[in-house]
């Protein structure tokens, strides 16, 4: 499906409270073109819970939960599980949480429910940080990376939430970013006809929180995915298949960009350019990605 082909409906509506060249909102727009009115979300504490605007008043046309930010698998289980009760098998019901409420906060509910095969879609739109709380530090920051809590820069690697949901063995899981709209909405569409637990994460770059200018939100999450940094791919019913450029590395007909085409427009990366090049933390950085690309080939090539 070309761009120009997807739905001009729009059920996130003006007024909301999202930042300029937010890339939760540019992924929420693309998901719910994907899954249609008939859907209903819950969502956690994150920044699309402040994006919604202020009660009693929303911007998203459909209904929406707000709930604790340990629980948003538990609430959507909760959600699906009435529906079931009613008889109403055609709502679509999803768990939108940002990497601090999957990662860590809620991987207890989201393993719980994945587990138990709850038929829903689970969705972690990934800024790497708790960006709404103040840009501290997340399961899902890199190596390296300035945040509030990580001042010199975080010292461990990230951790590969990936790998944790497929050794639930879901039907289906995969992976997404915001810059490449037709993959993450042909992702969602196939997830929505899929019964039982679905997994979809969303690499999004975040402007404050990484430190870039608003207008290359794009261009960082194209950079991920060309540096290797982030891997599009599907893993259906045990079955693994790159996406795009991912595809090309994994194969090796294309070498992955350089990791500092990436970090280099990053601020949150600067202290390693200042006063002069970290070239071990840079190399470290380089070594793990070729690591779990290593391991990507080991196990599915």
């Amino acid at each position: 499906m070309a761009l120009k082909d997807l739905p001009t409906e729009e059920f996130i509506l003006q007024g909301n409270a999202a930042c300029p060249g937010c890339p939760a909102t540019i992924g929420l727009r693309i998901v719910l073109k994907a899954l249609g009115k008939n859907t209903i979300m819950v969502i956690p504490a994150c920044c699309t819970a402040v994006i919604e605007s202020l009660y009693p008043f929303t911007s998203f046309e459909i209904p929406v939960m707000n709930i604790a930010f340990e629980a948003a698998a538990a609430g959507a289980s909760g959600v699906e599980a009435s529906l079931r009760q009613q008889g109403k098998t055609d709502t679509t019901v999803v768990a939108w949480a940002g990497d601090g409420g999957t990662y860590d906060i809620g991987i207890q509910a989201l393993s719980g429910a994945i587990e138990r095969r709850t038929n829903f879609i689970y969705i972690c739109y990934n800024n790497q940080i708790y960006s709404n709380t103040g840009i501290q530090r997340s399961g899902a920051t890199p190596f390296g990376a300035w945040t509030t809590t990580t001042v010199g820069g975080k010292t461990e690697n990230r951790k590969e939430m990936g790998d944790i949901v497929r050794a639930h063995h879901p039907p289906y899981a995969a992976q997404a970013c915001i810059s490449y709209p037709e993959d993450l909405y042909k992702k969602v569409q196939k997830a929505k006809g899929i019964k039982g637990s679905k997994y979809i994460e969303i690499m999004a770059p975040c402007p404050p929180g990484w430190r870039f200018s608003m207008e290359r939100t794009i261009e960082m999450g194209r950079l991920a995915v060309e540096t290797g940094a982030w891997a599009l791919y599907e893993f259906e019913h045990e079955e693994m298949q790159f996406n795009g450029k991912s595809k090309l590395i994994f194969e090796g007909k294309i070498e992955r960009k350089p990791l500092i085409e990436w970090i280099k427009y990053q601020g949150r990366f600067g202290h390693l350019f200042r006063p002069e090049i970290d070239t071990e933390r840079i190399n470290a950085m380089e070594a793990y990605i070729d690591q779990v690309w290593d391991q990507y080939r080991k196990c599915y090539l």
